[in-house]
């Protein structure tokens, strides 16, 4: 706001939401990225899990087949 008026002008407002909306849009960005590398790591996690869980299952349960020739 200019010093010498104490009106607030058009352009004044016109800044000042600029400048609002670009700490808005970084604040954006960061969270942004956060949320997708949590995600990434996450599936990566859940990934993991279904293999260690499918080994340990395929171990546990495995059938011994026995062939017999007549």
């Amino acid at each position: 706001m200019s010093m010498h008026n104490d009106r607030v002008t058009p352009e004044d407002i016109r800044s000042k939401l600029t400048e609002i909306q670009g700490e808005a849009t970084e604040q954006v960005e960061s969270a942004k990225n956060q949320l997708l590398a949590a995600g990434v790591l996450l599936g990566l996690l859940l990934l993991i899990a279904a293999f260690l869980l499918g080994r340990r299952g395929g171990k546990r349960s495995s059938a011994v087949i026995e062939v017999r020739r007549a």
